[in-house]
């Protein structure tokens, strides 16, 4: 036996298609909503059109009915849902009038004409403003057709069945709360559906929202900021100049030795440890992480994502928090890890190559020497050229000048990073 909510539900939600739109979805209901007040309303007032005799004018709404439950099934059957409205507006407009005059004047009638005002109501709801003006118009039409036949009629007592006074004016009564009843829960009905369907809608923005989020998040994990949002707002090549950049890679020494007879997840697990403090210390001194290329890090300061103008400072802030992180803290270094770390300043070019799978990069002069100065050192070595070393001396300690052969670079000087001079270290307790 089915459940008399779930009838009503099925109901409401009759020739609904998965395809449909939200405001379509609406409005099929709304119209079936509409077509089973106007259908079960009658039911009294036929009973007693019958059993005063009126059997033409009983007969009107029980005809009503029927068609209407017709309509019904053709439009399930069939999914015709513009023929479904056009027949039940046509039928909410037209039977009120055929009722009132097989009853006889308006009075007698009790204004059943008045039905009809629930065509253009309907017509609002399912069809729109601009559509449902005929249907006003129409209604008001029948309205002044009725009003023209009563007023020829007047005084004649012939003029059709009469009906004692206190019967229509009990359906007087009858007519207008029905009428206020199914003008009200219809567009209360309809008001009801908009808020579930706007609650749907901002459950899906919030929803997309957050995927939105989740996205964004993602794509700033592998771009700079102000990159990501040039990607997103223009086609092309992103790709820029900077006159001057301190660019720094740490490599973990002998790390294919020490990965040797680990388990892959052994081995992402050190790993992730270890980079992930170092994001952290990037995060800390305002500099971007660049990349990680296998057991190497690249970060990078200067280029204009941050306000850190003493950024060739900060890198060198970070590569001795880097040197100290791995010698003394066991939580993210528990292998026991050297790193070796090279630093150049000066001009490169950045951009994001390609058009899948695509990444953020450095290139130029710059970015080699850091690389190679990098592979020429020795475990918790630090080391820098010139151009870093000019611009830091007097504020970090440095070891002699050394001349090292680099390729495709012949013989070159390099300085050493061994701490921060006395008066930093001291500024740096007073800070802490």
């Amino acid at each position: 036996m089915t459940h008399p909510q779930t009838f009503v539900a099925r109901l409401r939600t009759a020739g609904v298609e998965p395809g449909d739109s939200g405001e379509l979805r609406i409005r099929k209901s709304i119209m079936v909503f509409a077509m089973g007040l106007m259908t079960a309303m009658p039911m009294f007032g036929l009973a007693l059109y019958w059993l005063l005799g009126l059997q033409l004018s009983a007969s009107l709404p029980l005809t009503y009915q029927l068609l209407s439950v017709a309509t019904l099934i053709v439009y399930t059957a069939t999914g015709r849902y513009r023929f479904f409205v056009y027949a039940q507006l046509c039928l909410f407009l037209y039977f009120p009038f055929a009722a009132q005059l097989s009853i006889g004047d308006f009075v007698s009638a009790s204004g059943v004409v008045l039905w009809g005002i629930l065509a253009p109501i309907v017509a609002v709801a399912v069809l729109g403003p601009r559509e449902s003006i005929p249907w006003f118009a129409a209604h008001v039409t029948m309205l002044a057709i009725c009003g023209f036949i009563d007023f020829q009629l007047a005084g004649n007592v012939a003029s059709g069945p009469r009906v004692p006074l206190n019967v229509s004016v009990f359906f007087f009564t009858l007519n207008f709360i029905a009428i206020s009843t199914i003008s009200y829960f219809l567009l209360r009905y309809a008001a009801q559906q908009k808020e579930a369907y706007q609650s749907e809608l901002e459950q899906a923005h919030r929803l997309l929202q957050i995927e939105q989020d989740k996205s964004e998040r993602l794509l700033l994990n592998i771009l700079p900021g102000p990159v990501a949002e040039r990607l997103k707002n223009e086609d092309g090549a992103v790709a820029d100049g900077f006159a001057d950049v301190t660019v720094m890679f740490a490599d973990i020494v002998n790390f294919t030795r020490l990965a040797e007879g680990m388990a892959p997840g052994q081995i992402f697990t050190m790993l992730n440890r270890v980079f992930s403090a170092f994001d952290a210390l990037a995060d800390k001194h305002g500099l971007e992480k660049i990349k990680t290329i296998g057991d190497a890090y690249m970060v990078a300061g200067g280029l204009n994502f941050v306000d850190n103008a003493d950024y060739t400072a900060k890198i060198a802030e970070m590569a001795l928090d880097m040197r100290d992180l791995l010698a003394h803290d066991r939580s993210s270094n528990a292998m026991r890890l050297e790193i070796r770390i090279g630093i150049g300043t000066g001009p490169i070019v950045a951009g994001v190559v390609g058009t899948k799978k695509f990444i953020y990069d450095l290139w130029g002069d710059t970015v080699n020497m850091a690389s190679r100065i990098t592979a020429e050192g020795l475990p918790g070595m630090i080391q820098t050229d010139a151009t870093t070393y000019r611009r830091l001396q007097g504020r970090f300690d440095f070891g002699s000048p050394e001349t090292i052969y680099l390729k495709s670079k012949g013989e070159t000087v390099i300085y050493r990073l061994i701490g921060r001079a006395p008066e930093a270290r001291e500024d740096l307790v007073s800070n802490a």
